[in-house]
């Protein structure tokens, strides 16, 4: 688990923060802007309730940190499909994502509703290569996500 920052940006990161160990945080101000850029790996379906929890737990501690002046970027595996359809989530889902929804996606819907957050890739028409974040020999799937807020969306 990490983040990557380009050695132009370095010097604006003032604050790095591990949540666990599946959630890391950093804070940038560049220019009149603070970011908050957030790696996130969320538990797979056969783990614990309670690791899980924990995730959504620790997620939510850092989301709720964010001033609402500052932006907010969350990425990384999320290990849920969010499907090719909004279907109940118009306001999280713009309509272009890829396969069929799975119940484990549940909680990344629902967590992104509550606070407004919007699921960046699934907002605009992509080639389905350009969807597919994971691939083995038998399936294609999209697992990992970019979350936003709302009022971002046009970045």
């Amino acid at each position: 688990m990490g983040i990557l920052v380009d050695r132009k940006v370095r010097e604006s990161v003032v604050e790095v923060r591990r949540v666990g160990e599946k959630l890391m945080t950093i804070k940038l101000v560049v220019g009149e802007s603070t970011l908050n850029v957030v790696s996130a790996y969320a538990s797979h379906a056969g783990l614990a309730k309670e690791i899980k929890r924990r995730f959504w737990e620790g997620l939510d501690e850092i989301v709720r940190q964010v001033l609402p002046a500052e932006r907010l970027f969350i990425g990384r595996d999320f290990n849920g499909r969010i499907g090719s359809t909004a279907s109940g989530y118009g306001e999280v889902h713009g309509g272009f994502g890829f396969g069929e929804r799975n119940g484990g996606v549940t909680s990344l819907m629902d967590f992104a509703k509550a606070f407004g957050l919007v699921t960046a890739n699934s907002s605009f028409p992509k080639r389905d290569e350009h969807l597919v974040t994971f691939q083995n020999a038998v399936a294609k799937t999209q697992i990992d996500y970019l979350l936003l807020k709302r009022c971002d969306r046009g970045l």
